[in-house]
Protein backbone atom coordinates (compact mmCIF):
# COMPACT_ATOMS: atom_id res chain seq x y z
CA UNK A 1 0.00 0.00 0.00
CA UNK A 2 1.43 3.17 -1.00
CA UNK A 3 1.18 6.11 1.69
CA UNK A 4 3.66 8.39 -0.02
CA UNK A 5 0.73 10.52 -1.30
CA UNK A 6 -1.30 10.86 1.54
CA UNK A 7 1.52 11.78 3.85
CA UNK A 8 2.47 14.43 1.32
CA UNK A 9 -0.85 16.01 1.43
CA UNK A 10 -1.61 15.58 5.30
CA UNK A 11 2.13 17.33 5.43
CA UNK A 12 1.12 20.07 3.11
CA UNK A 13 -2.14 21.27 4.38
CA UNK A 14 -2.38 23.38 7.33
CA UNK A 15 -4.41 22.35 10.30
CA UNK A 16 -8.60 23.26 10.00
CA UNK A 17 -10.74 23.35 12.33
CA UNK A 18 -9.57 21.75 15.68
CA UNK A 19 -7.82 18.41 15.32
CA UNK A 20 -6.94 18.19 19.50
CA UNK A 21 -9.99 18.00 21.67
CA UNK A 22 -10.07 20.19 24.58
CA UNK A 23 -8.59 18.71 27.52
CA UNK A 24 -10.42 18.74 30.73
CA UNK A 25 -7.58 21.35 32.44
CA UNK A 26 -8.31 23.71 29.81
CA UNK A 27 -10.37 25.81 31.95
CA UNK A 28 -7.70 25.83 34.87
CA UNK A 29 -4.92 27.22 32.29
CA UNK A 30 -7.49 29.75 31.12
CA UNK A 31 -8.14 31.20 34.40
CA UNK A 32 -4.02 31.25 34.83
CA UNK A 33 -3.74 33.54 31.75
CA UNK A 34 -6.76 35.68 32.45
CA UNK A 35 -5.37 36.44 36.17
CA UNK A 36 -1.85 37.02 34.96
CA UNK A 37 -3.10 39.42 32.01
CA UNK A 38 -5.02 40.86 34.84
CA UNK A 39 -2.53 41.19 36.81
CA UNK A 40 -0.50 42.43 33.44
CA UNK A 41 -3.27 45.04 33.06
CA UNK A 42 -2.80 47.21 36.32
CA UNK A 43 1.17 47.16 35.87
CA UNK A 44 1.09 48.60 32.37
CA UNK A 45 -1.91 51.23 34.30
CA UNK A 46 0.49 52.12 36.57
CA UNK A 47 3.01 52.81 33.57
CA UNK A 48 0.93 54.82 32.23
CA UNK A 49 -0.66 56.67 35.14
CA UNK A 50 3.48 57.20 36.57
CA UNK A 51 4.10 58.80 33.49
CA UNK A 52 1.24 61.40 33.02
CA UNK A 53 1.43 62.12 36.33
CA UNK A 54 5.12 62.94 36.34
CA UNK A 55 4.60 65.14 32.71
CA UNK A 56 2.34 66.65 34.34
CA UNK A 57 3.83 67.59 37.27
CA UNK A 58 7.00 68.80 35.62
CA UNK A 59 5.02 71.32 33.45
CA UNK A 60 3.62 72.65 36.36
CA UNK A 61 6.83 72.97 38.00
CA UNK A 62 9.07 73.60 35.15
CA UNK A 63 9.44 77.47 34.35
CA UNK A 64 8.00 78.46 37.82
CA UNK A 65 9.95 79.88 40.81
CA UNK A 66 8.61 79.74 44.51
CA UNK A 67 10.06 82.25 47.13
CA UNK A 68 9.14 81.77 50.63
CA UNK A 69 9.26 84.91 53.33
CA UNK A 70 9.60 82.83 56.76
CA UNK A 71 7.69 84.51 59.47
CA UNK A 72 9.03 86.44 62.21
CA UNK A 73 7.66 85.05 65.62
CA UNK A 74 4.30 85.20 64.76
CA UNK A 75 4.08 87.28 61.47
CA UNK A 76 5.18 87.77 58.17
CA UNK A 77 7.10 90.79 57.53
CA UNK A 78 5.53 92.12 54.82
CA UNK A 79 8.12 95.13 54.21
CA UNK A 80 10.35 91.92 53.34
CA UNK A 81 7.77 90.70 50.87
CA UNK A 82 7.08 93.85 48.94
CA UNK A 83 11.32 94.16 48.77
CA UNK A 84 11.15 90.60 47.38
CA UNK A 85 8.50 90.84 44.69
CA UNK A 86 9.71 94.04 44.01
CA UNK A 87 13.50 92.49 43.21
CA UNK A 88 11.72 89.67 41.05
CA UNK A 89 9.57 91.98 38.99
CA UNK A 90 13.24 93.72 38.11
CA UNK A 91 14.90 90.26 37.16
CA UNK A 92 15.23 90.29 33.40
CA UNK A 93 13.31 86.98 32.19
CA UNK A 94 10.33 87.32 34.94
CA UNK A 95 7.29 87.22 33.73
CA UNK A 96 5.19 88.35 37.17
CA UNK A 97 5.71 87.69 40.84
CA UNK A 98 2.66 87.73 42.74
CA UNK A 99 1.88 86.71 46.63
CA UNK A 100 -0.66 84.20 47.30
CA UNK A 101 -3.13 85.03 49.61
CA UNK A 102 -3.93 83.44 52.81
CA UNK A 103 -6.98 81.64 51.35
CA UNK A 104 -4.40 79.71 48.76
CA UNK A 105 -1.70 79.29 51.50
CA UNK A 106 -4.68 77.32 53.59
CA UNK A 107 -5.81 75.29 50.21
CA UNK A 108 -2.48 74.39 49.86
CA UNK A 109 -1.68 72.33 52.86
CA UNK A 110 -5.75 70.94 53.03
CA UNK A 111 -4.85 67.78 51.51
CA UNK A 112 -2.70 67.40 54.17
CA UNK A 113 -4.43 68.91 57.48
CA UNK A 114 -7.99 68.35 55.83
CA UNK A 115 -10.75 71.13 55.31
CA UNK A 116 -11.88 70.97 59.35
CA UNK A 117 -8.24 71.42 60.82
CA UNK A 118 -7.82 74.90 62.47
CA UNK A 119 -5.24 76.46 60.54
CA UNK A 120 -5.64 80.02 60.91
CA UNK A 121 -3.69 80.46 63.98
CA UNK A 122 -0.21 78.18 62.02
CA UNK A 123 2.32 80.79 61.29
CA UNK A 124 2.19 80.43 57.62
CA UNK A 125 5.10 81.62 55.61
CA UNK A 126 4.00 84.10 52.64
CA UNK A 127 4.71 82.39 49.02
CA UNK A 128 5.67 84.79 46.08
CA UNK A 129 4.67 82.57 43.11
CA UNK A 130 7.06 83.47 40.21
CA UNK A 131 6.55 82.72 36.49
CA UNK A 132 9.32 82.99 33.77
CA UNK A 133 9.54 83.23 30.02
CA UNK A 134 9.30 80.45 28.28
CA UNK A 135 13.67 79.75 27.53
CA UNK A 136 14.54 81.95 30.16
CA UNK A 137 17.78 81.36 32.89
CA UNK A 138 17.83 83.83 35.31
CA UNK A 139 20.83 83.45 37.55
CA UNK A 140 19.72 81.68 40.89
CA UNK A 141 22.82 82.35 43.02
CA UNK A 142 22.97 85.73 42.12
CA UNK A 143 19.17 86.17 42.43
CA UNK A 144 19.31 84.17 45.84
CA UNK A 145 21.96 86.92 47.02
CA UNK A 146 19.82 89.22 46.21
CA UNK A 147 16.68 88.67 47.94
CA UNK A 148 18.75 88.00 51.26
CA UNK A 149 20.12 90.92 50.98
CA UNK A 150 16.41 93.10 50.94
CA UNK A 151 14.84 90.13 52.79
CA UNK A 152 16.89 88.25 54.97
CA UNK A 153 13.82 85.77 55.73
CA UNK A 154 13.14 85.11 52.08
CA UNK A 155 13.83 81.68 50.68
CA UNK A 156 14.31 81.36 46.71
CA UNK A 157 13.24 77.43 45.69
CA UNK A 158 13.44 76.65 41.79
CA UNK A 159 11.92 73.48 42.32
CA UNK A 160 14.74 71.73 40.87
CA UNK A 161 14.99 69.15 44.21
CA UNK A 162 11.49 68.06 43.69
CA UNK A 163 11.60 67.94 39.87
CA UNK A 164 14.83 65.42 40.15
CA UNK A 165 12.75 63.58 42.87
CA UNK A 166 9.85 63.48 40.91
CA UNK A 167 11.87 61.80 38.04
CA UNK A 168 13.41 59.51 40.21
CA UNK A 169 10.13 58.12 41.81
CA UNK A 170 8.18 57.94 38.66
CA UNK A 171 11.52 55.99 37.02
CA UNK A 172 11.33 53.63 39.90
CA UNK A 173 7.57 53.06 39.58
CA UNK A 174 8.08 52.61 35.39
CA UNK A 175 11.24 50.35 36.07
CA UNK A 176 8.92 48.02 38.96
CA UNK A 177 6.16 47.68 36.76
CA UNK A 178 8.14 46.76 33.71
CA UNK A 179 9.57 44.27 36.23
CA UNK A 180 6.89 42.88 36.83
CA UNK A 181 5.66 42.35 33.55
CA UNK A 182 8.60 40.22 32.73
CA UNK A 183 7.65 38.22 35.35
CA UNK A 184 4.32 37.84 34.25
CA UNK A 185 5.34 37.08 30.69
CA UNK A 186 8.17 34.01 31.97
CA UNK A 187 5.00 32.70 34.24
CA UNK A 188 3.14 32.53 31.26
CA UNK A 189 5.52 30.98 29.30
CA UNK A 190 6.34 28.39 32.13
CA UNK A 191 2.50 27.93 32.35
CA UNK A 192 1.82 27.00 28.67
CA UNK A 193 5.39 25.13 28.12
CA UNK A 194 3.72 23.23 30.93
CA UNK A 195 0.16 22.78 29.62
CA UNK A 196 1.27 21.84 26.50
CA UNK A 197 4.13 18.99 27.65
CA UNK A 198 0.59 17.73 29.47
CA UNK A 199 -1.61 17.90 26.59
CA UNK A 200 0.96 16.37 24.16
CA UNK A 201 1.43 13.84 26.52
CA UNK A 202 -2.63 13.59 26.46
CA UNK A 203 -3.23 13.04 22.86
CA UNK A 204 -0.11 11.32 22.56
CA UNK A 205 -2.15 8.62 20.56
CA UNK A 206 -3.26 11.53 17.94
CA UNK A 207 0.24 12.50 17.82
CA UNK A 208 1.07 9.22 16.77
CA UNK A 209 -1.65 8.07 14.45
CA UNK A 210 -0.07 11.75 12.64
CA UNK A 211 3.34 10.85 12.67
CA UNK A 212 2.70 7.68 11.14
CA UNK A 213 0.60 9.28 8.22
CA UNK A 214 3.85 11.28 7.14
CA UNK A 215 3.16 14.33 9.31
CA UNK A 216 5.94 16.44 9.53
CA UNK A 217 6.89 18.01 13.07
CA UNK A 218 5.84 21.51 11.83
CA UNK A 219 2.33 20.54 11.01
CA UNK A 220 2.02 18.24 14.62
CA UNK A 221 3.11 22.03 15.96
CA UNK A 222 1.08 24.37 13.82
CA UNK A 223 -1.87 22.33 15.53
CA UNK A 224 -1.21 23.00 18.84
CA UNK A 225 0.66 26.46 18.78
CA UNK A 226 -3.00 27.86 17.05
CA UNK A 227 -4.49 25.91 19.80
CA UNK A 228 -2.67 27.87 22.53
CA UNK A 229 -2.67 31.21 20.33
CA UNK A 230 -6.67 31.20 20.32
CA UNK A 231 -7.09 29.99 23.88
CA UNK A 232 -4.51 32.54 25.23
CA UNK A 233 -5.49 35.57 23.56
CA UNK A 234 -9.36 35.23 24.50
CA UNK A 235 -8.81 34.52 28.14
CA UNK A 236 -5.74 37.02 27.79
CA UNK A 237 -8.53 39.29 26.55
CA UNK A 238 -10.94 38.52 29.03
CA UNK A 239 -8.34 39.58 32.09
CA UNK A 240 -7.16 42.45 30.24
CA UNK A 241 -11.00 43.68 30.24
CA UNK A 242 -11.19 43.19 34.21
CA UNK A 243 -8.14 45.28 34.73
CA UNK A 244 -9.86 48.36 32.05
CA UNK A 245 -13.00 48.02 34.06
CA UNK A 246 -11.26 48.39 37.37
CA UNK A 247 -9.24 51.50 35.66
CA UNK A 248 -12.72 52.85 34.67
CA UNK A 249 -14.22 52.47 37.44
CA UNK A 250 -11.34 54.59 39.69
CA UNK A 251 -11.80 56.96 37.04
CA UNK A 252 -15.45 57.29 37.54
CA UNK A 253 -14.90 58.01 41.54
CA UNK A 254 -15.50 61.59 41.53
CA UNK A 255 -18.70 61.09 39.60
CA UNK A 256 -20.17 59.21 42.29
CA UNK A 257 -19.53 61.16 44.75
CA UNK A 258 -16.82 58.99 46.23
CA UNK A 259 -14.00 62.13 47.35
CA UNK A 260 -10.34 60.83 46.04
CA UNK A 261 -7.26 61.53 48.05
CA UNK A 262 -5.79 65.43 46.67
CA UNK A 263 -2.10 64.77 46.46
CA UNK A 264 -2.28 61.68 44.98
CA UNK A 265 -2.72 60.88 40.66
CA UNK A 266 -6.30 60.45 39.36
CA UNK A 267 -5.92 56.25 39.28
CA UNK A 268 -8.13 55.67 36.37
CA UNK A 269 -6.95 55.72 33.08
CA UNK A 270 -7.98 58.05 30.15
CA UNK A 271 -10.32 56.70 27.28
CA UNK A 272 -7.11 57.82 24.78
CA UNK A 273 -5.17 55.25 27.36
CA UNK A 274 -7.03 52.43 26.87
CA UNK A 275 -6.17 51.14 23.79
CA UNK A 276 -2.70 50.87 25.58
CA UNK A 277 -4.26 47.67 27.26
CA UNK A 278 -4.90 45.49 24.24
CA UNK A 279 -1.23 44.75 24.07
CA UNK A 280 -1.53 42.26 26.73
CA UNK A 281 -3.94 40.05 25.15
CA UNK A 282 -1.63 40.36 21.65
CA UNK A 283 1.52 40.05 23.92
CA UNK A 284 0.19 36.69 25.78
CA UNK A 285 -1.18 35.22 22.39
CA UNK A 286 2.23 35.64 21.17
CA UNK A 287 4.11 34.22 23.91
CA UNK A 288 1.61 31.03 23.94
CA UNK A 289 2.13 30.48 20.31
CA UNK A 290 6.30 30.81 20.40
CA UNK A 291 6.35 28.72 23.52
CA UNK A 292 3.82 26.08 22.75
CA UNK A 293 5.63 25.66 19.36
CA UNK A 294 9.40 25.35 20.91
CA UNK A 295 7.53 22.86 23.47
CA UNK A 296 6.37 20.66 20.70
CA UNK A 297 9.33 20.74 18.36
CA UNK A 298 11.21 19.74 21.04
CA UNK A 299 9.02 16.74 22.77
CA UNK A 300 8.67 15.63 19.35
CA UNK A 301 12.71 15.28 18.88
CA UNK A 302 12.04 13.44 21.89
CA UNK A 303 9.44 11.19 21.64
CA UNK A 304 11.31 10.59 17.89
Amino acid sequence: MNTAAPARIVAKERPKGRILPREEGAASLDLVIAVMAFLASLALGGVLIANRFSETWQAGLAGRLTVQVLPEGETVPIQEVNQAIAILRATPGVLYANALSDSDNVALVEPWLGRDAVVAALPFPLLIDVQLSPGATPDIAGLQQRLKRAAPHAVLDDHGRWIGRLKTTANSVVLSAFAVLALIAVATAATVAFATRAGLAAHREIVQLLHLMGAQDRFIARAFEWHYFIAALIAAACGATAGGVIFFAAGSLDQLGVATISFLPPLGLDLAELPWLAVIPTAAAVIAWGTARASVIAALHEFY
